[in-house]
């Protein structure tokens, strides 16, 4: 039987963004002590202050810049693993902004998957932290990145994520695997079946949330005229 939890709330605080609560049901992944099930997946320090997930992938499409990740981990309550760049930033700026990360206290670092092997040896060598390296595609040579110092796997395989999960979920029985869980609960639990150890959760955007409020004053306002 689950156990009760408890839950206290601030007042202001009602419309704070949580995580499906399926994804309590993956293993998690222990890192430096912390047991990891949910990360969201943003870089808005509102949604960080305001989601109970576990941990924040802060990954973005723009070249990394060292003042976006200080503000990140400064406004973050939770570990934040930052992204480094990817296959259009070049090996020894990765290489800083991984070291940069590492000195302004992020728990980890994020590459994408076009990074190198040979730029995910150099971060090994260089940082003390844990390199996450995403995989987009059931092709990609998971036991190179693996053999190059990659500590953890981010699947991002859009619909076929639960399928390379599983994918390397057998070759690699005890490898730790991050994974998108997709916009359902289904899509969510397929994937946790298939073998991810953590769910990475994509939360809406600010924009969406505001919207949502601002249509419930519409409706009360109307409802009070139509009264």
């Amino acid at each position: 039987m689950a156990k009760y939890i408890p839950q206290v709330e601030g007042i202001e605080r009602k419309h704070m963004i949580r995580v499906p609560e399926i994804i309590r049901e993956v293993s998690g992944i222990r890192i430096f002590g912390k047991r990891l099930k949910s990360f969201v997946f943003t870089t808005d320090v509102a949604i960080i202050k305001n989601t109970d997930a576990d941990a924040v992938i802060a990954v973005y499409p723009f070249t990394p810049q060292p003042i976006i990740t200080h503000a990140i981990i400064l406004s973050a309550d939770k570990p934040v693993f930052c992204g480094v760049g990817s296959g259009i930033t070049t090996a020894k700026r990765i290489l800083n902004l991984a070291l940069d990360a590492e000195f302004k206290g992020a728990m980890g670092v994020v590459a994408d998957s076009p990074t190198s092997n040979e730029v995910i040896k150099q971060m090994r060598d260089s940082i003390d932290i844990p390199i996450i390296i995403t995989i987009v595609s059931e092709y990609e040579d998971v036991q190179k990145r693996i053999e190059a110092g990659a500590t953890i796997i981010n699947v991002c395989g859009a619909e076929e994520t639960a399928k390379i999960v599983k994918k390397i979920r057998t070759k690699y029985p005890k490898f730790p695997i991050i994974a998108t869980g997709g916009p359902t609960e289904e899509n969510i639990k397929e994937t946790i079946l298939a073998g991810a150890n953590a769910i990475a959760f994509t939360p809406p955007t600010s924009a969406e949330v505001l919207g949502q409020i601002m249509n419930e004053h519409r409706k009360k306002h109307k409802n009070r005229i139509s009264e």
